[in-house]
């Protein structure tokens, strides 16, 4: 039986209870790897654990990225449990449905925005500050979970199109500051079929973006993009981060974002303006 692009390496998932976050633990696995996942939802982390039918590969830790306490404990707990940290997935985000300018108020925008950010953004920064120093000893590596809302417009409203700009700068910035000991990449996902919540601060915390994926998916439409007819499980968007993760297979790619989006960057013209409704 031939090994896996990530036999023996140790691996911590942040955002790891569902959606993409799961899906890239349970690939790490199977392709070898050993990971702790971490999420603020015990009873979701306790599902993939007993999902799995080899226990000893997976780890569970409940806390929240906004936490560095809470990271750093996960950070230590990895390493305890499997010897080392290989690879950081900062991954845990909310999106903001698209939720425009001109239908926020100052005051849900002051709220919302500290919210977003705080989780799509000083997460990211959080989890890499209690990473790094585990990460240098293995010449490991970090892969971000991006998006198409990292490079284009409308894939979210003005402040998740903001918080993933961010992270695409925080990504090149660490692959810079990391160097040459750490490599830092992305993976900028499109759409895809996800528990994918929003913010508390505009009442978004208990929707699901795959109600929203259902209804679009269900249009007679295909959805705008090239790839239309391509699958959007989240299991289908986990190859990137293999390859990523894996020094073996991309040791010399650094500050790279691959892009899994269905092609948005080569599809032609909807619509010219979006605020015509005005």
């Amino acid at each position: 039986m031939s090994k896996g692009w990530l036999e023996g390496y140790a691996a911590l998932i942040t955002g790891g209870g569902s959606g993409i976050g799961r899906a890239v633990a349970e690939r790490f696995i199977a392709e070898g790897a050993s990971v702790t996942i971490l999420g603020r939802d015990k009873a979701r982390l306790d599902e993939v654990v007993q999902s799995l039918p080899d226990k000893s590969k997976i780890h569970a830790v409940t806390s929240d990225v906004r936490d560095s306490d809470g990271l750093h404990a996960a950070v230590a707990d990895t390493v305890d449990r499997f010897g080392k940290l290989d690879t950081l997935v900062a991954n845990a985000g909310v999106w903001d449905y698209q939720r425009q300018l001109t239908r926020l108020t100052g005051d849900e925008l002051d709220r919302a925005f500290d919210e977003v950010f705080s989780i799509n953004v000083k997460g990211y920064v959080l989890a890499a500050e209690a990473a790094w120093q585990e990460l240098v000893n293995t010449r490991g590596s970090i892969v971000m979970t991006l998006s198409n809302a990292s490079f284009y417009v409308n894939g979210g409203g003005p402040l998740y199109t903001a918080s993933k700009h961010a992270c695409l700068g925080l990504m090149r910035e660490l692959a810079y500051e990391l160097a040459p000991k750490v490599r830092v990449n992305g993976v900028a996902c499109g759409g895809m079929n996800t528990d994918l919540r929003g913010p508390q601060a505009l009442a978004l915390a208990d929707r699901s973006i795959r109600a929203s994926f259902s209804k679009k998916t269900s249009d007679t439409l295909p959805p705008p993009i090239p790839l239309h007819d391509s699958s959007t499980e989240p299991r289908d968007f986990t190859g990137p981060y293999v390859l990523l993760a894996s020094n073996e297979q991309s040791g010399p790619v650094t500050g790279h974002a691959i892009n899994a989006d269905g092609g948005i960057g080569v599809r032609g013209f909807a619509h010219a303006a979006g605020g015509d409704h005005l």
